[in-house]
């Protein structure tokens, strides 16, 4: 699902929509032992849950909205995301809180670093060029159900 993402240089990454973990699971396997990975959900008992399954210093489980994240960044003394990685069902939100999502991706987001969509609806591809200057769509059959994959650079 992460295509090639290179994690080589990677110190933070930024998972928004962690859900149940599926997402963390695989990008922890990928990361090094330097980075560390800032995984949002705003479900606490998903929260509860991860932070019980997950023993991994890299990992710092956060239940709050996606659209903080940011302040988390500062937080945790680190200007920009090198990678964020989304599974939130933007076709759902709310037109405001897409917005300052997406807003927060691009000011967070290292001019390097990638930020990975995952949906099960292609609706926003419009949006995410508005935010983004190059945004590549693919359909990954892999994923059960299959989902719609926006790799999206500044």
């Amino acid at each position: 699902m992460f295509g090639n993402l290179d994690f080589s240089d990677t110190k933070v990454v930024v998972e928004l929509g962690s859900g149940k973990g599926v997402f963390t699971h695989e990008i922890l396997k990928l990361i090094g032992p330097e980075c560390k990975l800032l995984a949002f959900e705003v479900n606490k008992p998903f929260c509860d849950k991860l932070k019980s399954e997950i023993q991994d210093d890299r990992v710092i489980i956060i239940n709050d909205s996606a659209e903080h994240f940011g302040k988390y960044l500062n937080q945790y003394q680190f200007e920009k995301a090198d990678h964020i990685i989304s599974s939130l069902p933007l076709a759902l939100f709310s037109l405001e809180l897409k917005e300052s999502i997406l807003q927060n991706a691009t000011h967070f987001l290292n001019d390097m670093g990638h930020f990975l969509q995952f949906q099960y609806v292609p609706f926003d591809y419009i949006r995410l060029k508005k935010h983004f200057g190059n945004v590549k769509l693919r359909f990954s059959t892999l994923n059960f159900p299959p989902a719609f994959v926006y790799r999206c650079m500044l």
